[in-house]
């Protein structure tokens, strides 16, 4: 009898030992996908953004969804600064300004118009995949609101808002710590998930990660 107690005994503890030890590994396999799904997101959302900017900056206001910003990108020129030569540090220290070395033929800078997706993000860039969420495993593209918000001085404030939730961007991984990840940033009064800008708040086009 001792004998059966001690056996069932140690297979409880072995049993115990490795579910703590798959919980740690689960959490930490967790934590690794999170962090290199997050990492491309992140890179995704930066580049919204920089468009988003400099569609404001020609327009007055930012796109209202992606197939506005894409075809901004694809077909939209913007001047692109073609720099030949540069002041010299004696020339910078005797005063003289870019204008006038130019006039006299010292540097030269010419105005050329290129499609904006060539001049932000280079000519192999895929404009239509700024939507889609770099996660290979899922099918999923990101979220996009504008707004117009009134500072505390009064000012009108042109804002958007672009992201993709826990839920979506970390399906098929563990549940639980899914629904972990949601809690805190329930608590916190956060949003759930990664997301650049917001139409709630003037934030500067801020990451909620940075």
């Amino acid at each position: 009898m001792k004998i059966t107690l001690r056996v069932l005994l140690i297979g409880a503890v072995i049993l115990l030992t490795y579910m703590c030890f798959r919980s740690i590994m689960g959490s930490i396999e967790f934590e690794a996908e999170r962090k290199s799904r997050e990492a491309a997101i992140q890179a995704r959302l930066i580049d919204i953004r920089k468009a988003q900017i400099e569609y404001k900056n020609v327009y007055g206001t930012h796109a209202a969804n992606f197939e506005e910003l894409s075809k901004f990108l694809k077909e939209t020129k913007l001047p692109f600064i073609l720099k030949e030569g540069e002041l010299t540090d004696e020339q910078l220290e005797k005063g003289m300004k870019e204008k006038e070395a130019i006039k006299l033929g010292l540097i030269k800078r010419d105005t050329l118009w290129v499609v904006a997706k060539d001049t932000l993000f280079g000519e192999h860039y895929n404009a239509d995949s700024l939507a889609i969420v770099p996660v290979p495993s899922i099918n999923a593209r990101f979220t996009m609101d504008t707004a117009t918000l009134v500072s505390s001085s009064g000012y009108t404030v042109k804002v958007f808002e672009s992201g993709v939730k826990y839920d979506t961007y970390l399906e098929g991984l563990n549940r639980q710590l899914i629904v972990n990840l949601k809690d805190v940033a329930k608590k916190l009064e956060k949003y759930d998930g990664l997301r650049v800008g917001s139409v709630t708040e003037i934030n500067n086009n801020a990451g909620n990660w940075e």
